[in-house]
């Protein structure tokens, strides 16, 4: 817990200085009646008291006085508040190396289901468009609160041949470019993330690592996944091909975009890679108030104070 005006926290001292003044005056009463010689008649004259039990309203109070200083003070905790401004583009590689089999079925259809169930769970505020990169790279469908379209973008997706990663990354700052300049700029640039899945290196197109740096002169970050394993291999034209994946530069469009890596070998991970990166990007967390809890706890201890004061000492304090 955080403090947003700390400042009055210094009342807490007057608090605790109240507490000592009331102590000492209590022993200083204790003293002065101990001077009476005659105790017996010290008895018949001064009003039977109820013990310690006389302290309990005073304590009541000082408890109630120290929470509305805390309330005062402005507390402030974390909380995880979703997101509505977010542009999310999801781009997917569909080269031909997305038919191997070393994830059932296929990579490309265990990336489908994959970002199927991330469209789903993403925040409904969260602007999500789709680019598929094979030899091109085409802007399925632009950011868009609508998943219906998203979805059916991600099972219409077809293979083909080369892979174009650079135009991906560079086709999805495009778009994001283009929405942004359609809302209100009123609170500023609106937050974005690329999403890039691929399984393999570049062979046509731009360099990745120039598309990254301009991901970062935009300050858009790229969430890189490498889906598939080393094992994998496709048949193409009677012949089987290997298709490695190629870690070392998916890891350098990340860091220099100054996003992150993940790595995803079966669905099951890649749809876990993907809820993480659904709580990243849908949700942040933020500072706020919860100072009315201290306010009314104080509040009823300060009423609860009087009450026991009137109900054991026959006056409020």
């Amino acid at each position: 817990m955080k403090f947003a005006h700390p400042g009055w926290l210094v009342l807490g001292a007057v608090v605790l200085a109240l507490a000592i003044a009331y102590v000492l005056v209590q022993r200083r009463r204790r003293r002065h009646t101990m001077r009476f010689a005659n105790l017996e008649l010290l008895e018949k004259v001064a009003p039977k008291r109820p013990g310690r039990l006389r302290h309990l309203p005073t304590v009541v109070v000082l408890a109630g006085l120290m929470l509305l200083v805390i309330a005062l003070g402005g507390p402030t905790a974390d909380a995880k508040v979703a997101r509505n401004r977010a542009t999310v583009m999801l781009a997917i590689d569909v080269s031909l190396s997305m038919e191997a089999t070393d994830v059932a079925p296929n990579r490309l259809a265990a990336a489908q289901e994959a970002a199927t169930q991330f469209v789903d769970d993403l925040t409904p505020g969260v602007n999500l468009g789709i680019v598929s990169f094979a030899g091109i790279a085409t802007v399925l469908v632009s950011p868009t609160t609508d998943r219906t379209a998203a979805k059916q973008a991600i099972a219409d997706l077809k293979l083909d041949e080369r892979t174009a990663t650079g135009e991906g990354i560079i086709s999805s700052l495009q778009s994001i470019d283009q929405f942004s300049r359609t809302i209100s700029g009123v609170d500023g640039p609106v937050p974005a993330r690329i999403v890039l899945m691929t399984d393999g290196k570049r062979t046509v197109g731009r360099e990745e690592t120039e598309a990254a740096q301009r991901a970062k002169d935009a300050g858009i970050p790229i969430s890189v996944i490498a889906f598939g394993t080393n094992h994998g291999s496709i048949d193409l034209e009677g012949s089987r091909i290997p298709v490695p994946l190629d870690t070392e530069a998916m890891q350098q469009i990340a860091q220099i975009s100054g996003g992150d890596f993940h790595t995803a070998a079966t669905t099951e991970e890649l749809k876990s890679v993907y809820a993480e990166l659904g709580e990243q990007i849908g949700y942040e967390i933020k500072q706020q108030d919860v100072s009315r809890p201290w306010v009314i706890a104080g509040t009823l201890a300060l009423l609860l104070g009087a009450a026991a004061a009137l109900v054991i000492g026959q006056r409020i304090p």
